[in-house]
């Protein structure tokens, strides 16, 4: 079978598996009640099943076997992310502690760090080596993680987003000859389209913390991979190409955790607790409808992924593009204060 061929079937299957087992999963969750109920901080108004991030999980995993040929550390993000999908399986049927959470992922993050992965920012800009990108990867994995959490609170938002940055990272991957992790971005972006069909405004499903975890995990993860230093295999890129890269391939995440920040911080509100002062709300008063929001929140990704794409081929300046993504940041963040919500 060619390569084209492969990642066709591997696309193929983890587009139908997620979108059959949404709708099983579905079942399964009316069944046992495993339900997103309406409350304060929800936006919807009627309860939605859970256990969407399930199909996402099985999809992506069944795929990626297909055509990944043996590589530890990808295996690694495999097992870890897996752990990470189960810790936010096991929130979605009865709510954990915030510690708890934290904990698992900090090791989760802290494993795949320890399997090589580095951003490789900080140690290269200052010449003191690289023990201070240790922590800095692990925390921003933990911190990735929980943005694209965060992300899922509008019907389609966060598969739409999911699926676009996953495809990019397939592309850039391909462009390396890492198989094994193209396999996976493309899965896991198949994975997510397969949902969508589902989870497109109106829902009939959520993805739930087990699909929103791993895919934050997973994505974050798998970004440091193809933008930092790993296994010495791959030359490392310039600091201004990974720090852009990084940034780029995550700007619509960053951007909304940077929103809710600054706005629970002025309402002296408890970061961690949920809320509608999410970018999508923000848009969605300005009159914008649900299927709108979900649209423009994928585009601009899209966009902010295609830049990402041409930064890593030397196509546009990596600085100049790194400055232009924290100012428009920035930006964004002040602005969305400004609106009512």
């Amino acid at each position: 079978m060619t390569a084209l061929r492969l990642y066709v079937v591997v696309g193929t299957v983890a587009f139908v598996l997620a979108a059959l087992l949404s709708e099983a999963m579905r079942r399964i969750a009316l069944r046992y009640r495993l339900m997103d109920r309406p409350g304060k901080g929800k936006a919807h108004g009627s309860p939605i099943p859970y256990l969407g991030g399930v199909a996402i999980v099985i999809g992506t995993l069944a795929a990626w076997a297909i055509a990944a040929p043996p590589d530890p550390q990808v295996l690694t993000l495999i097992v870890t992310g897996t752990l990470v999908a189960a810790l936010g399986l096991a929130d979605d049927i009865r709510p954990s502690r915030v510690s708890v959470r934290l904990t698992v992922e900090f090791l989760a993050a802290g494993v795949v760090v320890a399997s090589g992965a580095r951003v490789g920012i900080v140690g290269a800009v200052l010449g003191i080596g690289n023990w201070p990108d240790i922590g800095i990867t692990v925390l921003w994995i933990v911190l990735m993680t929980n943005s694209f959490n965060l992300l899922d609170n509008s019907d389609g938002a966060a598969g739409g987003i999911a699926t676009v940055t996953a495809a990019t990272l397939a592309v850039l991957t391909l462009g390396t000859g890492w198989e094994s992790i193209a396999a996976l971005q493309l899965a896991v972006s198949a994975s997510c389209a397969g949902f969508l069909v589902h989870n497109w405004a109106p829902a009939c499903i959520f993805m739930g913390d087990a699909g929103s975890l791993f895919l934050g995990f997973v994505t974050s993860a798998s970004a440091v991979l193809v933008f930092g230093l790993h296994d010495g295999s791959v030359p490392p890129a310039p600091w201004a190409v990974r720090m852009s890269g990084l940034l780029l391939l995550t700007f619509v995440a960053a951007v909304d955790t940077g929103t809710v920040v600054v706005s629970r911080y002025r309402a002296g509100r408890p970061l961690m607790q949920g809320g509608t002062d999410h970018t999508s709300h923000r848009l969605r008063a300005l009159g914008l409808r649900t299927s709108q929001t979900a649209a423009l929140l994928s585009a601009v990704a899209g966009i902010s992924c295609t830049f990402g794409l041409l930064v890593t081929l030397g196509t546009v300046p990596a600085a100049g593009s790194l400055a232009v993504a924290l100012t428009a940041g920035i930006i964004l963040v002040v602005l969305a204060q400004r609106i009512r919500v």
